[in-house]
């Protein structure tokens, strides 16, 4: 019985069991899209990534437990470093990928640009290159978004594109306090909502949190492809281009986010492997 090796690595922390977990599977050739979905709902995690060799870098598709995804941010990261952990890729090595949102690609950085993010962490960064998802002020506020998010009166704006709500919370201490209704908020014509607010403090520049009922993940921990979106965002409002993150879920997670020409943003975190295994299937 032929055995796939799977890779837990925890995102955006460089601390096991904080960050958001993903797991990944680098296979000679492409599994079909049954056996990648059964192999996500085996593993359980929000995300499983699974990747192919092709001409000019990686085939990388993205599943959650329920269905597959157009993009992941944590996923990719943990791809990366898998690559460069498991010796795919050389550490100077840009890795690059093939997804359903286009080519992506992933470089080692040095702490250096970003101590002010985690002057705890270590000198390995990963910065990503995305393109921007932005949003737009809406006009009209559901009352069932209302309602799944639980919090009365204190929104203060909300905006939206084909992917997601983002709704910009009064404060960092009414986001934390966030207790939402999945139940209510998984029958939203989106796939997520994206939380936000101003950070207290001068630690970082703004903070959020991310749900996605809709496809089997009540809260994510920490979640890059939101921050394609919550970059652009966050720059009109703090007239700034590069910005330190933080997003509040239960786990935990920090980012370093930038703004580019092309309508690109770079989103730089750190990654640490937890678990190898193989899987028979």
């Amino acid at each position: 019985m032929a055995a796939i090796k799977v890779t837990q690595v925890d995102a955006f922390t460089d601390r096991p069991f904080q960050g958001n977990p993903a797991a990944e599977c680098v296979t000679d050739t492409a599994l079909s899209d049954e056996k990648m979905q059964a192999i996500a709902a085996e593993i359980n995690l929000s995300e499983t990534a699974f990747l192919v060799p092709i001409d000019g870098g990686y085939s990388l598709r993205w599943f959650t437990p329920e269905t597959e995804v157009d993009l992941c941010g944590h996923a990719t990261l943990a791809s990366a470093h898998v690559l460069w952990s498991e010796e795919y890729l050389q550490p100077e090595d840009i890795a690059k990928f093939n997804t359903k949102s286009g080519w992506l690609s992933a470089k080692k950085t040095n702490a250096k640009k970003t101590t002010q993010v985690n002057p705890e962490a270590g000198d390995h960064w990963i910065e990503l290159d995305f393109p921007t998802q932005p949003v737009k002020i809406t006009g009209y506020v559901s009352p069932q978004l209302i309602k799944s998010l639980c919090c009365h009166g204190n929104i203060r704006t909300v905006s939206k594109n084909e992917t997601n709500y983002l709704v910009e919370i009064q404060s960092e201490k009414a986001l934390i306090a966030l207790q939402p209704d999945f139940s209510e908020m998984a029958k939203l014509p989106v796939q997520g909502i994206i939380a936000t607010a101003k950070a207290e403090g001068d630690a970082y520049d703004f903070v959020s949190r991310y749900f996605a009922p809709a496809v089997g993940i009540a809260e994510d921990p920490v979640t890059g492809s939101a921050h394609t979106s919550l970059a652009p965002y966050w720059q009109a409002k703090l007239d700034k281009s590069s910005m330190r993150a933080k997003q509040v879920s239960k786990r935990g997670g920090i980012l370093q986010v930038t703004c580019a020409a092309d309508n690109r943003v770079k989103i730089s975190g750190q990654a640490i492997t937890v678990l190898k295994g193989e899987l028979y299937c």
